[in-house]
């Protein structure tokens, strides 16, 4: 159960964001940019997995997910139903509304049907990546205080530790139940106790939409990952603005084959992909792993028509060798996001593709995700422009202020972007103090993203103002990283930076002070780090210097840090 002994910090009991101020003042001080696609009205009063299946008798028997890894097909029907299967399950193991499932999967069927069935019983997921280390899924499980985890065999020995530390924590089989989808090892249960349930067992649940049904976890602008709250309401405003409408932002077809090789546990692959697909009615191609050999073959096979990549994934098709040999002329849609896409890149790929619209999404967990998108996808598509992110979704407010003063900035003056809107998060989980900061008093909530919106509406991401780092569409918060850092004894001091890169887009840069006579290296230092995190959190480069510089009141001056990795400055 999502509950904590302040009133103020329960999710079910914070407010909704507030609605959108009109009053006059403010339209005389504050430029407000909006879509230039007509708001639609939302159907939020339903939850999530009733809006998802909504249409579902339309397209019955059509292939919903279809699973690299078995082969298997289900239809729209078989999801349906299996959901309301997990749904029961979950139940009978105890799982009551408020209380939170983690997932620990790569992309699988049942990663759809435990999403869909917890959301049936007013349960919450909160996912996590697989690949984390046994400390970093500990973190995740402990802030969400899961009750359950479903996951697969070769992840449950990461689940009989208790993180690098070896201090006391959770204990297996007896204080929270794990579910594999496969053959479960000692201690564990199989999936069938879930996907074989009655279905008529499932309990009616009276659900709000602002109860809290998805908890993702980002470090948002700044800090240490936290649980970001996304409610039935925020999930199915960010879907409705893209899938929903005469002339939907992202025109999915029924007959459209959507390739879902991003991973579902982060939002923008289970929103834009699964959760837009189940609520249009589009087939769902889930591969398990990327591996580009595999994922061309599976894309002339299957037919995919639709793409949702990311940059590293956009360069491999555009520059991979092998792609030649493969016939993707079925793809007429690929939508970039999770970091922003070049020009050049954007280019090559259109050359490879020349049949495909392509374009970029511009998202953040913290907004629902999805804050503009190309237009380009639409129905009835506008013209585009390379580099552009597209323009603000609908039923949504955009202004850009400026990051010193917080004044409001007219077009074609890059400032720091801020979304308002039904879709944006509740708030983070037992933080109302890093909630305020993200979510100012009227509603707004501040990206920490420089970008600035053209004359024809269009956003053009150019700089940062928030430290995380994004590699590869991954979040890498350089205040995890620098915690565990100052935590070797040989280190006095640490600050971790982004530098740029061609394959991955940023990676994680160290500078580190040594403790006085102590000797370290490079090498020691990267493997410190590597030991207690996931491999995109791993350090590219250590610096060491006699000092980190900071500001008068401590805080740490990246921007000097990331002019001595652009510059041919000596490092000492």
């Amino acid at each position: 159960m999502i509950s904590v002994e302040t009133a103020p910090q329960n999710p079910s009991e914070l407010p909704p964001p507030p609605p959108p101020h009109h009053d006059d003042e403010q339209h005389r001080t504050c430029t407000i940019f909006r879509s230039k696609l007509p708001d639609i009205p939302i159907s939020n009063h339903l939850p999530l997995h009733s809006y998802c299946f909504q249409h579902v008798s339309l397209f019955s028997h059509r292939p919903c997910l279809i699973s690299d890894s078995t082969g298997n097909n289900f239809s729209f029907s078989d999801t349906l139903l299996l959901s309301r299967k997990v749904a029961a399950g979950l139940h009978h193991l105890g799982i009551r509304k408020g209380d939170v499932v983690m997932t620990l999967l790569q992309n699988c069927p049942e990663f759809a049907f435990s999403f869909m069935g917890a959301s049936m019983i007013g349960a919450i997921t909160t996912t996590a990546n697989p690949f984390y280390t046994p400390s970093e899924i500990f973190k995740q499980f402990a802030a969400s205080r899961a009750k359950l985890i479903i996951t697969q065999s070769l992840y449950v020995d990461k689940l009989r530790r208790h993180g690098a530390s070896g201090d006391d924590g959770p204990v297996l089989g007896k204080d929270f139940t794990v579910i594999t989808v496969d053959d479960p090892p000692e201690g564990c249960i199989h999936f069938s106790v879930l996907s074989e349930a009655n279905e008529d067992d499932a309990p009616e649940v009276a659900i709000h939409p602002d109860d809290p049904v998805a908890l993702p976890f980002s470090s948002g602008t700044t800090g240490l990952p936290k649980g970001v709250i996304l409610t039935h309401r925020s999930l199915i405003t960010s879907i409705a603005q893209q899938v929903d409408g005469e002339n939907p932002n992202l025109h999915l077809r029924e007959k459209d084959v959507v390739l879902c090789v991003l991973p579902l546990f982060h939002i923008y692959s289970l929103n834009s992909v699964l959760l837009c697909s189940l609520r249009a009615g589009a087939g769902v191609l889930l591969m398990h792993k990327f591996e580009i050999g595999t994922l061309l073959q599976l894309i002339e096979r299957h037919r995919v028509s639709v793409a949702a990549v990311v940059p590293p994934l956009v360069l491999a098709l555009a520059k991979n060798p092998l792609v030649e040999k493969f016939d993707l002329s079925s793809i007429r849609m690929v939508l970039s996001g999770a970091a922003p896409l070049g020009k050049e890149l954007e280019l090559a790929l259109q050359r490879r593709l020349p049949g495909a619209i392509l374009g970029q999404g511009y998202g953040m967990t913290e907004a629902g995700p999805v804050l503009s998108m190309c237009l380009g996808f639409a129905k009835q598509p506008f013209p585009t422009k390379s580099g552009s992110c597209g323009t603000v979704v609908r039923n949504a407010e955009l202004k850009v202020v400026d990051p010193e003063t917080g004044s409001s900035l007219g077009s074609n003056q890059p400032g720091e972007l801020c979304i308002r809107g039904q879709q944006i998060m509740k708030g983070y989980l037992n933080d109302p103090e890093a909630t305020s900061i993200t979510i100012d008093a009227d509603g707004w909530l501040h990206t920490g993203d420089i970008g600035y919106v053209d004359d024809d509406d269009e956003i053009f991401i150019v700089d940062r103002v928030k430290e995380i780092i994004k590699f590869k569409g991954f979040q890498v918060p350089p205040a995890e990283l620098e915690a565990l850092l100052v935590s070797h004894p040989s280190i006095a001091d640490a600050a971790v930076v982004p530098q740029k890169d061609e394959v991955a887009g940023e990676v994680p840069v160290a500078f580190v002070v040594r403790s006085n006579g102590f000797e370290l290296t490079e090498e020691a230092v990267k493997e410190f780090i590597a030991k207690q995190v996931v491999f995109y959190k791993k350090l590219h480069k250590v610096h060491f210097v006699h000092a980190i510089p900071k500001s008068p009141s401590g805080k740490i001056l990246r921007k000097d840090l990331r002019a001595k990795l652009n510059t041919a400055a000596s490092i000492s």
